[in-house]
């Protein structure tokens, strides 16, 4: 039985408010900014938070490639299937799956925690008004902007706001690639695509009375170069606090028009995915809170993906991909504390998942791992999504993401910017104009 932790976590019935001026105070004093716990861990395998990462790293350059600052560390040991029970009590489900299902080639190398999470001071501020100020009003956010929407968390719906709303930068693009893993070990690239994202919630300047007028708050372009029978299509996805008013459009290069996405929501495929995964799915959460119903477990201590930049250096994406996963040498885990939300369907909602389990890290909100259960109790698949040093941000934010059907046996890995001569090079302010249907008209391949 897992041990949690309740910590802050303050009873459902109060989840509708924002916490007191008192509890706030300790975001300057015994909680970080983004309201982790400063401190260590008892056992010092966790160290105190600091601040930011903002040393430039060896290799390092900003827009360009990515180095890696912890390149000279080597891994304090290696969970495998012989000796996970050792560690099982901070392992989740979906690990210990992999663990099982791929004994001869999946592993956890194990690293010392650097707790590298941070933003500039002006996301603090606009995180210590949101406490304040910020409340759920039915299952959307209100009197948010610009930070953390809910740094002490009072239930698990804010929990997963808080991932989807977590500091990332405002503006950035990146070139990448996304493969599917087949049961038999095949690799098959699925696009060699270019995106752009940006998030109306934090620019610098605005409010929450600017903000709530449109409640965009992910807008997001992805064009894709390759394979050649997939080369000229596009998507434009815009995400809205109120799910009902998500809008997505995409280019078909073979019928030469744009469509709406019907449903850019959900448990519906995810193009890009090849059909594997779904559109809520995209790093490990990018769904509708309506949906389910959600339960704060607690937090606790768990082997995570995290500082993972040694990812990023070999040249060639195949380089660093086995035929069912990373390769265990490229993949950094740290022990990090998460706090733990389980999902059950909300009656009257429909969904091909009927429980889903996340964990999300306290320093970054950044939901890390996640399992999916299917409607006969069965773990269905398993998520993760691995982030990465930026200094220059500053930020550790989720680049590379990844699913396994522990069922099929298929798996589908995106974001491998391995390939490319940027690393999620971060952008001035783009023309909210680029991602409309008028753009991908007026851009696509006749």
């Amino acid at each position: 039985m897992s041990t949690f932790i309740l910590g802050a976590v303050i009873s459902a019935s109060s989840a509708m408010a924002a916490v007191s001026p008192d509890e706030a105070e300790a975001l300057k004093t015994t909680l970080t900014p983004f309201g982790a716990e400063r401190a260590g861990n008892a056992d010092g395998t966790i160290p105190a938070w600091e601040g930011a990462y903002t040393t430039p790293i060896p290799g390092d350059a900003p827009g360009g490639r990515r180095g890696d600052p912890f390149a000279d560390e080597k891994p304090l040991f290696s969970i495998t299937t012989e000796n996970m029970a050792q560690y099982a009590e901070k392992l989740s489900d979906g690990t210990q799956a992999m663990l099982r299902k791929y004994p001869d080639s999946y592993r956890l190398d194990v690293y010392p925690t650097h707790r590298t999470a941070g933003a500039p001071q002006w996301v603090y501020d606009k995180t210590y008004e949101n406490a304040l100020n910020g409340k759920m009003v039915g299952d959307i956010p209100e009197n948010v902007y610009g930070g953390i929407p809910f740094p002490i968390p009072q239930s698990g719906a804010e929990v997963m706001w808080n991932h989807l709303l977590r500091w990332r930068g405002v503006s950035f693009s990146y070139e990448a690639t996304q493969y599917l893993l087949t049961s038999k070990g095949q690799q098959i690239l699925l696009t060699r695509s270019t995106g752009n994202a940006q998030m109306p919630y934090y620019y610098e300047e605005g409010s929450w009375d600017d903000f709530s007028k449109s409640q965009e708050f992910w807008i997001y372009r992805v064009n894709t170069q390759a394979p050649p029978r997939r080369a000229g299509e596009a998507l434009a996805l815009r995400f809205n606090l109120n799910g009902d008013n998500d809008r997505g459009w995409t280019y078909l290069q073979g019928q030469r028009r744009v469509r709406r996405v019907p449903n850019p929501c959900c448990d519906s495929p995810n193009p890009q995915s090849g059909g594997l995964g779904t559109y809520d799915e995209t790093q490990v959460w990018n769904g509708r809170i309506d949906r389910f119903d959600w339960e704060l477990v607690g937090k606790k201590e768990l082997y995570v993906p995290y500082n993972v930049n040694r990812l990023l250096g070999p040249k060639d994406a195949t380089e660093v991909l086995d035929k069912h996963h990373v390769k265990p040498e490229y993949m950094r885990w740290e022990l990090h504390r998460v706090w733990v939300v389980d999902a059950t369907l909300r009656a009257g909602q429909r969904h091909l998942a009927k429980k889903m389990r996340y964990y999300c890290d306290e320093d970054t909100w950044t939901c890390l791992l996640a399992d999916r259960w299917d409607e006969n109790g069965e773990l269905w698949k398993t998520l993760y999504y691995a982030n990465a040093v930026m200094p220059d941000l500053p930020g550790t934010v989720g680049i590379h993401f990844g699913l396994n059907d522990m069922l099929s046996g298929n798996a589908f890995m995106s974001g491998f910017v391995n390939d490319f001569s940027t690393h999620y090079q971060i952008k001035d302010r783009i023309d909210d104009g680029y991602f409309t249907p008028a753009a991908l008209a007026g851009e696509g391949i006749r």
